[in-house]
């Protein structure tokens, strides 16, 4: 038998790694990147087609490399930054993986230009296939140009399981900021098709970060900064208004390296603790500098997730840094002790709670029902509670025309045995008698019983509904702004918001890009109250982000989903008997009327003789 174990040719290999180093457009980036700023650039352009996939190229004003260098760099395992076992600890740098260029060698077709100070021409190597085509003198100024063309052009296969374009640029993008944010000292610029994104000249960290973010952060970000001897926190923190319901706008930082910790995320959160609503996320850009022999960067292959060598005293050091951030800002929420004039005249407020009155109070049998177990039962219906009874009307007053004494039922609502279901002809509610509750629910008298509908649930179905079907060929009308408004967005936003347009256009929404992440909104949905039209759009972009962790849904159904959200009538609303009646036909006439997109419950329904039996008849 012949031996069957054989090494790996260089180009396989090269290219096994790849699939571990360059996973996409944006992983090339990042190492391309990372390597200028280590060549000690202060300027560093991005330029890209097709999102990467056509080409990607560097261009830096650093150090440069000689031709051995140039030639050297392409090879497996080939660094400049560890030359024994102690170093692989100790790194301050950017890039330091040896598989980086190998592997981008490996699956593109390679062009390098670079020029040191103290040489007369720069070198130009071109390399396909991990094999140099091509290599002579050129001129060149000094730095360094990397091109990367045709990405996987060799690997079909993986070229396949790549995103749209607009989702490998918006990776892209993610990749670029987070190394622009790190190095405001540095400028950048990101070219994208020949059209520029991003133009960051160099700065304090704050103009970084309103630069990359949208103006609307210059006048609501928090500086955070300590120092100890253990460790540095420096950065910003946006004020609780800024919380967003994504995650979008996050950044930390080790030792200028961008990191993911859920950890010290966590620890953010805490600070923000009642600042904020629980499902919201507030804006931070964080750098940590401590020893880097207390870091591990080595436990992620793209060095995003670190390990730190004593987590918890990192975790307290952050969240005490943000909090006193906060407090110092007088960011912190306070007990507002004043009180309406109205209020403290009352007898209650003013007037001394005697022991008789505390001993007349507690001997009451309300008393007793709301400070003892198991005696909700026992509500006398006379004493106290007889005025009640005017809420509803008087005592021979027919059920059905007592639609709001249904109040008292809501009290017993959680015991009641409540059903999700499509109302079937014969219990098709009426819709004469409506009643509003919390400027929230609404009841609604069936013969068997009643519905209590959620009105913002309620309105999402319809509204999903009503989308689902524009988008299928039943456009909906678009009101002609009489004075159409711009409106600029974060680079990122742009790219998202040109690649719903389409969809937008069936929904209503008449939006023409302006160039420099601009927008022209030309016309709106007639149901979009005129002067709300940006923060409409605003509000629909955040709500699609915040879908877009959910990799089941396609890029229509988290539209249709984020828009449904966003418009529909929130809790809290006062609505009056016509607007009432109208969203229950609506939401009747719906094909699935029970449930939202999202498995909410749109009302719930309690029968007739299950109330009966609360009450022992």
């Amino acid at each position: 038998m012949p031996d069957i174990i054989q090494l790996l040719p260089d180009n396989i290999a090269n290219q096994i790694a790849a699939g571990e180093v360059i996973q996409r457009p944006a992983s090339a980036v990042k190492e391309l990147l990372e390597n200028a700023v280590d060549a000690g650039a202060d300027e560093i352009k991005l330029i890209i087609n097709d999102a990467g996939k056509a080409l990607i190229q560097v261009i830096d004003n650093g150090r440069g490399m000689s031709e051995t260098d140039a030639r050297m760099a392409f090879e497996r395992h080939a660094t400049s930054k560890i030359k024994n076992i102690e170093d692989l600890f100790r790194i301050k740098t950017m890039g330091f993986r040896g598989e980086a260029l190998a592997s981008i060698a490996a699956v593109g077709q390679v062009e390098l230009k670079t020029k040191r100070t103290e040489d007369e021409t720069g070198v130009y190597i071109e390399i396909e296939n991990s094999q140099v085509v091509k290599q002579e003198p050129v001129a060149a100024p000094v730095g360094t140009s990397i091109a990367m063309k045709n990405l996987f052009f060799n690997v079909p296969a993986r070229r396949n399981f790549l995103k749209s374009n607009a989702a490998e640029l918006r990776h892209i993008m993610d990749e670029f900021i987070r190394v622009a944010m790190s190095f405001p000292d540095i400028f950048f610029s990101l070219t994208s098709n020949g059209q520029q994104v991003f133009h960051l000249e160099k700065g304090t960290m704050k103009q970084r970060i309103v630069q990359i973010l949208g103006n609307s952060y210059a006048a609501k970000l928090v500086p955070v900064q300590e120092q100890t001897d253990y460790m540095n926190i420096y950065g910003f923190v946006g004020k609780p208004e800024t919380a967003k319901k994504t995650r979008g706008d996050q950044y930390f930082f080790v030792n200028n390296r961008f990191i993911k910790s859920a950890y010290l995320n966590h620890a953010v959160m805490n600070a923000f603790n009642e600042m904020i609503a629980k499902d919201s996320f507030p804006m931070y850009t964080l750098f940590i500098d401590l020893d880097p022999s207390q870091v591990d960067i080595n436990v992620h292959p793209t060095k995003q997730e670190i390990k730190f060598e004593d987590e918890k005293i990192v975790y307290a050091f952050v969240q005490s840094a943000v909090k006193h951030a906060l407090a110092q800002f007088s960011i912190t929420p306070t007990l507002d002790f004043e009180l309406d004039p109205s209020i403290q005249s009352l007898d209650a407020v003013a007037k001394p709670f005697t022991e008789e009155k505390r001993s007349s109070a507690s001997a009451s049998s309300l008393y007793k029902t709301f400070t003892q177990k198991h005696q909700s039962h026992f509500i006398e219906s006379k004493s106290e509670l007889k005025h009640w009874k005017s809420l509803g009307g008087t005592e021979g007053d027919e059920p059905g025309k007592k639609l709001a004494g249904d109040r008292g039922s809501l009290v017993e609502g959680e015991s009641a045995k409540m059903q999700q279901l499509h109302p079937i002809n014969d219990q098709r509610p009426t819709t004469d008698n409506l009643l509003q509750l919390h400027n929230t629910f609404i009841v609604v008298q069936t013969n068997k019983g009643y519905y209590l509908v959620h009105q913002q649930n309620a309105h999402e179905r319809i509204l999903y509904e009503r989308f689902a079907l524009a988008v299928e060929g039943r456009p909906i009308a678009t009101q002609q702004s009489l004075f159409p408004a711009t409106m600029e967005l974060a680079a990122a936003d742009a790219v998202l918001l040109n690649e719903l347009l389409p969809d937008l256009h069936h929904l209503g929404y008449m939006l023409e890009p302006f160039g420099n992440n601009t927008f022209v909104i030309q016309g709106t949905p007639a149901d979009v109250d005129h002067g709300n039209e940006k923060t409409a759009i605003e509000k629909m972009l955040e709500q699609y982000k915040h879908f877009s962790s959910d990799l089941k849904f396609s890029k229509r159904e988290k539209l249709l989903r984020s828009l449904a959200l966003q418009q529909s009538i929130k809790a809290g609303i006062s609505l009056t008997d016509k607007e009432m009646k109208a969203l229950l036909e609506d939401l009747f006439n719906c094909s699935t009327s029970n449930i939202t997109a999202n498995g909410k419950p749109t009302y719930l329904e309690f029968k007739k003789d299950e109330l009966d039996k609360m009450f022992g008849r």
